[in-house]
């Protein structure tokens, strides 16, 4: 009854409509810790996290308690027209205390995509303020994914979320992605690699003026786009160029950040020093809505020297530094000092990446293990010695995590790039990850012998 209620009721997100109305859909009844339980009773280790967000585990009873004890004190206010609340206050202390020193303020939002179509925003109004109203365009890459509002699907660089929707808009410009195993030259190393690529970067900024160009957005990881991590000296020689233009840079974290790659952010390992950066997903490890976007003191100090000029910052929305959602990301950045499942993220994540190279590294189909941390991609291939890729259209990692579901694991196919992810979550332990391991390399083996 309620698969026929779905299939009835509900446009599902990112989703075949021909798929759920004819086979209906997967209905998740309850979860605790990395395990979720469908409604005919099947125990699942999620592999992924929800989608790459519930980083403290499900069924946390002191985050659920905190979120009872928030709605009760203040259920709801808002935060136009200077109104404020203490979680909020006490949330963004903690945040700023932990992501780069280059940032200084905090925005709230709801998702990861409105973080993004914010500072999208914000970086406008800076250089509009400081006299460059011409640096409208935004420098994304492809197979990035930044999110699906009309500008985020903009910046997003995989086509599946442009063609049946006339984007991307046109002050979106994309680069390579910088994908070393399937990019590179023979014998050409990561740094030379990387050089490559910001030389194409610096031809297009040539091409379109520096001075029409007014940010660089990047996932330190690349997550949907099939996590993949940068090769050597990708990020210094980006940011290098990036402030020789005037460029203001973007780090989205909204996968990578709070504890994912074993690290509160991924920028701390790749030493970013972003302009501004996006979070959301493990804010709140999914318990509740929202997301945080970051800028820098220099970019907070042009909006303050103008306020008087603009009258105020005329953007927001309704939830934005909700009460609730501040109290619920205060109580899990706690969790995750207290449980200590940053370290354990690095020291499981190591054991996972272990794992799953004694499994699969040498499978003829299986071309390279990416990721750091509790993030790892598996790249699948048609051809190892080539480096070809499987046609998107055969559908080959959705297979294999079909597979692997029926072995009690759920896994996320990522089809443009015929990768499979995984981001459990960061409470996982050895014996868990061995069993998430062992079933998929069962499921590659099945799908592709």
């Amino acid at each position: 009854m309620l698969q026929q209620q779905d299939i009835n009721g509900i446009l599902h997100p990112a989703s075949s409509i021909s798929q759920i109305t004819q086979n209906g859909p997967r209905i998740m009844q309850s979860a605790s810790g990395v395990m979720v339980t469908d409604t005919e009773g099947r125990q699942l280790i999620d592999g992924v996290g929800g989608l790459w967000c519930v980083n403290i585990g499900y069924g946390n009873q002191a985050l659920a308690a905190e979120m009872a004890r928030a709605s009760e004190q203040l259920a709801y206010f808002h935060t136009f027209g200077g109104a404020s609340n203490e979680a909020q206050i006490r949330l963004a202390q903690q945040l700023l205390k932990r992501v780069p020193a280059s940032l200084g303020k905090v925005f709230f939002g709801c998702s990861g995509s409105d973080a993004n179509d914010t500072l999208i925003k914000l970086v406008w109004q800076y250089h509009m303020l400081r006299g460059n109203p011409a640096k409208v365009k935004i420098i994304s890459r492809r197979q990035a994914y930044h999110g699906t509002s009309i500008a985020t699907a903009s910046l997003t660089g995989l086509s599946s979320f442009h063609r049946h929707f006339t984007l991307p808009q046109d002050f979106v410009l994309h680069t390579s992605p910088a994908f070393y195993y399937r990019d590179s030259h023979d014998n050409e190393s990561e740094t030379a690699y990387s050089e490559r690529l910001i030389n194409e970067l610096e031809t297009l900024i040539e091409q379109q003026g520096a001075e029409n160009i007014g940010a660089f957005i990047a996932e330190p990881i690349m997550g949907a786009g099939g996590v993949i991590t940068p090769p050597s000296g990708y990020f210094e020689r980006l940011q290098a160029c990036l402030k020789k233009h005037n460029i203001l840079f973007i780090a989205d974290e909204v996968v990578c950040g709070f504890g994912r790659t074993g690290h509160w952010f991924a920028s701390e390992y790749y030493q970013l020093e972003p302009d501004m950066m996006a979070t959301a997903k493990g804010i709140t490890s999914g318990y509740f809505p929202m997301s945080a976007a970051f800028i820098s003191d220099t970019i907070w100090q042009t909006l303050k020297d103008h306020s008087v000029q603009t009258g105020g910052l005329a953007h927001g929305y309704t939830y934005s530094g909700h009460p609730v959602g501040a109290a619920v990301a205060l109580k899990n950045i706690d969790l995750l000092e207290q449980q200590g499942l940053i370290s354990s993220s690095a020291d499981v994540g190591s054991y996972l990446h272990q794992q799953l190279h004694i499994a699969l590294s040498d499978h003829p189909h299986v071309g390279e293990i990416r990721g750091l941390g509790l993030l790892a991609g598996i790249q699948l291939v048609a051809d190892k010695a080539s480096r070809s890729f499987f046609n998107p259209a055969d559908s080959v990692a959705a297979k294999v995590a079909a597979e692997a579901y029926k072995l009690g694991i759920i896994v996320r196919p990522l089809p443009s790039v015929s990768t499979l992810a995984l981001s459990p979550p960061l409470c996982i332990r050895r014996k868990e990850v061995a069993s998430l391991v062992s079933n998929l390399a069962i499921a590659v083996q099945k799908v592709l012998g």
